[in-house]
């Protein structure tokens, strides 16, 4: 059913990416499929912001954020099971649906916690990627 799946991992809050990197590497076993596991590390939001972070912050930081991916991905996912790492560097929810647009993903998985009331008025990233993914979107409690 699904031959390409993308999951999505929140490297600022590990504690609550497990269950759904685990579910994701099941249905990767069990579908035979292939398995992109990502990270994104938030923009600034304003440029004005950047000038209070010293040069080259954004390459080291995505450095780190490949390390740190790496190792929960073949801690939690398994190395042999996961076909590339990516990271990106954006708006969270955009850079995710570029991501499975661009590697013609069937399913993306991520992770939510329990919504607070803040989330209904302002749209989380999670609730984001269900409303303009064109792929099917598989969303993991914690």
């Amino acid at each position: 059913m699904f031959e390409r799946i993308l999951l999505a991992v929140d490297l600022a809050h590990l504690e609550t990416q497990q269950r759904v990197a685990e579910t994701a590497a099941r249905m990767a076993r069990h579908e035979s499929a292939e398995l992109r596991v990502m990270t994104v590390i938030p923009d600034f939001g304003m440029s004005i912001v950047e000038t209070f972070f010293p040069s080259g912050y954004e390459d080291q930081a995505i450095v780190r954020a490949r390390k740190q991916l790496k190792a929960f991905a073949e801690r939690v996912v398994g190395a042999n099971l996961v076909t590339s790492l990516v990271v990106r560097h954006g708006t969270i929810y955009r850079e995710i649906i570029d991501v499975a647009d661009k590697t013609r993903s069937d399913l993306i998985l991520l992770a939510a916690s329990r919504p607070e009331l803040s989330d209904y008025l302002l749209g989380p990233n999670a609730a984001r990627v269900v409303r303009h993914a064109r792929q099917s979107v598989l969303v993991v409690r914690d």
